[in-house]
């Protein structure tokens, strides 16, 4: 249970730093950039990736697809935490799990049960009622908490090709996906220091090496939690989703002062059964 925690509060802990970040002179691009960086390092060091098993057959347009993908949601998750707060865009993460399941059922075919079914309802009416509007925040984009519930289940379908295809270790793929990645930010934050003028700023570094450390921890410790709950999957997968949505309204509401209305709390409440009849079903 150590390594579901550690996983949870290091997951979290990335919307409170982009949530700190915003009383700083801070550019977004450049704490992404900076975040894959030191995420590739501890990529490299703690999993020593055998690059050489990477031959002509791999999956390159699926690699390609999530380098690209990957940083483009995560600009997303940072202008919907600016936008709606912790809680909203955690919650808005963790519900993206529909966008796969829905996949499941329309491009596989899969037989859903009738727990599922009821958990999949659930879900979409818990998505409804947290991005409701307060009425402080009425003026507030909605598109960011969206984008980032279809882009992280689109990623996640993308991940799941990718664990599928076993000729090359499941973190040596992780390493080639984060190198896209980099390479990604590499060009836009060139693109917004040449063209656009944009100044390279010191405190981006230490924002970006914060992120990338527990960006890393949170999937260093999720594989480590698998390992060690190796027999029993939806535990893991549970109590992530489940923890993350819980710890990110604590911090949300009470250290941050996030106004909610009781519609929600109440999407909040559903979220959480939407995740247990899922799980139950599995």
């Amino acid at each position: 249970m150590l390594y579901l925690l550690l996983s949870i509060i290091c997951s979290v802990s990335v919307g409170v730093i982009f949530k700190i970040a915003r009383k700083w002179s801070t550019n977004a691009k450049q704490i992404v950039l900076f975040n894959y960086f030191f995420a590739l390092l501890l990529c490299y060091f703690t999993f020593s990736p055998d690059v050489q098993t990477i031959t002509a057959e791999a999956p390159f347009l699926l690699f390609i697809s999530l380098g690209i993908l990957l940083p483009v949601v995560f600009l997303f998750l940072i202008a919907s935490i600016k936008n709606i707060g912790i809680v909203k865009t955690d919650a808005a993460q963790r519900l993206s799990l529909f966008v796969s399941i829905v996949a499941a059922w329309l491009l596989f075919k899969e037989v859903f049960s009738i727990a599922k079914l009821i958990g999949i309802t659930i879900g979409f009416l818990a998505l409804f009622c947290v991005l409701n509007k307060t009425a402080d925040n009425t003026k507030k984009d909605l598109k960011y908490p969206v984008l980032v519930f279809l882009g992280f289940g689109i990623i996640d379908i993308l991940f799941k090709k990718v664990a599928a295809f076993t000729a090359i270790p499941y973190t040596t793929s992780l390493f080639l996906i984060f190198s896209i990645a980099f390479f990604c930010m590499i060009c836009a934050v060139l693109y917004e220091m040449i063209v656009k003028k944009k100044p390279f700023e010191l405190n981006n570094l230490l924002f970006g090496f914060l992120v990338g450390c527990f960006n890393f921890g949170n999937i260093l410790f999720y594989l480590k939690a698998h390992q060690a709950f190796s027999t029993n999957p939806s535990t893991v997968f549970a109590g992530m989703n489940i923890g993350v949505i819980l710890l990110g309204s604590i911090v949300g509401i009470v250290v941050f002062k996030e106004k909610l209305s009781k519609l929600n709390y109440l999407g909040l409440v559903l979220a959480l059964f939407s995740i247990v009849f899922i799980v139950v079903s599995a």
